[in-house]
């Protein structure tokens, strides 16, 4: 049995981070599910940005340049008719699974990070839009983004909460995310309303590389994963989480996001058999799905405890390294860079229109 096989046997999702057209065209995204255990999908602007550089849509672009569509707007257009195509590919997962699995995410302009009331208002439209129950929209788990969830979950969209990075981060938006359920028991709603909560690993390693010892590196997302993933268990067996579960809530499901290996030295599949573990959703660019299908391992999954990872993350901390403070500015250059890739595909569908036109 290939490795992807197991690790869905064992109970962790297999999502694929990346889609382009010529993917949905030649068949890739559909080899995936039939042969790499593949049961969800999630994207990017910065994903979009590049494949739209290859000329994968300039036969869409210059089809739609003349009915005076915005960048922004004409990169939705394009999006949705992806993802849309993409969610009709895993809707027989999704509802085999009844809503845990079967996903795909669609982002909300990252320009609107400071405004809930508008975010929440771009989440209903393009939700809407996309008409497809299977689909996320994707909002960041900053403090500003957290209310904005709420509203969108307590409003009956499904949510991936993005930008999130250490416990205390995995805490916030999965209390954000309860409120939203709390909110429509409350008001006689069904609270059962599909979300994932995903904590990016590999910049983790990146950000300290220089700053730990040699038997330090690379060791770090993994540790934040473990006492990320202690956090997830003692809130699904937490007397909250059961009564909103005894109302017809699901639980919010942990993915682990930003799982291709940065450093050259290290495993090239270091975040997925490290961060193996029940009832989470491991997402990953083609080459690490790859390379997990053709030599990967799975080993023992996660504590539920945390096993040492006190211990681990002490060590750390004597070697001068402040989880607290990486993460929150792991968190502001993440939204920043957001922003930064969210302005690049502008730009790109910009030039792509001139160009075709």
């Amino acid at each position: 049995m290939k490795a992807t096989d197991t690790l869905h046997e064992r109970g962790q999702s297999l999502w694929l981070d990346n889609i382009t057209r010529s993917m949905l065209d030649n068949g890739t995204i559909q080899r995936y599910i039939d042969s790499y255990s593949v049961t969800g999908l999630t994207s990017n602007p910065s994903i979009f940005d590049k494949a739209i550089g290859s000329g994968d849509y300039d036969d869409a672009i210059r089809s739609k340049a003349g009915q005076g569509m915005s960048a922004e707007e004409l990169f939705f257009e394009l999006a949705i008719e992806d993802l849309q195509r993409a969610a009709d590919l895993f809707l027989g997962i999704h509802e085999r699974t009844d809503g845990v699995d079967g996903w795909v995410s669609l982002e909300v302009s990252p320009l609107l990070a400071y405004e809930t009331a508008r975010t929440v208002e771009a989440a209903k439209a393009l939700h809407a839009r996309a008409g497809r129950p299977n689909l996320f929209i994707k909002i960041p788990g900053t403090p500003e983004g957290l209310p904005a969830i709420t509203e969108a979950i307590a409003a009956g969209i499904p949510v991936n909460v993005t930008l999130l990075f250490s416990a205390d981060h995995y805490r916030a938006a999965a209390d954000a995310y309860l409120r939203g359920v709390e909110r429509r028991i409350a008001e006689g709603l069904d609270p059962a309303v599909g979300s994932v909560a995903s904590v990016f690993m590999s910049r983790w390693d990146t950000a300290v590389a220089k700053q730990v010892p040699a038997d330090l590196v690379d060791k770090l997302a993994l540790a934040v994963g473990l006492d990320v993933y202690r956090t997830y268990r003692q809130l699904m067996a937490s007397d909250r989480f059961q009564r909103l579960e005894n109302n017809g809530a699901k639980m919010q499901r942990l993915l682990w996001a930003s799982t291709k290996t940065k450093d050259p030295a290290a495993s090239d599949t270091l975040y997925v058999h490290g961060l193996a573990a029940p009832f989470t959703v491991n997402t990953m660019p083609d080459d690490t799905l790859e390379a997990f299908f053709e030599h990967g391992e799975v080993g023992d999954p996660l504590p539920a405890n945390g096993g040492g990872v006190d211990a681990l993350l002490s060590r750390f901390a004597r070697a001068g390294v402040d989880t607290s403070e990486v993460a929150a500015g792991l968190q502001a250059n993440g939204a920043k860079s957001f922003v930064g890739a969210w302005n690049e595909l502008m730009d790109r569908i910009q030039g792509q229109t001139s160009a075709v036109t």
